[in-house]
């Protein structure tokens, strides 16, 4: 399975990071230990949401989707 995850950050509630993998425990774990140098200043993160995918093209396509200005305007307004 492949994931998209959306994290929040708790200190810095306002920023949000969008990614995936095939394993969000991990991930997010990976985010807060600052092994991830795009957002380890915004460490600590919770994990948001994350959807799963059979295949690695949609998922791939979703997460693109989710990064894009409509993607942004439905995670604002389905997952505040």
């Amino acid at each position: 399975m492949h994931h998209v995850y959306l994290l929040r950050s708790e200190r810095y509630p306002k920023q949000q990071y969008i990614g995936l993998t095939s394993d969000p425990r991990k991930q997010l774990l990976e985010h807060n230990t600052a092994k991830s140098h795009h957002t380890s200043k915004f460490a600590s993160w919770a994990l948001l949401a994350y959807f799963a995918f059979a295949d690695r093209a949609h998922a791939t396509a979703f997460e693109k989707y989710l990064k894009s200005g409509s993607g942004r305007a439905f995670v604002k307004r389905h997952l505040k």
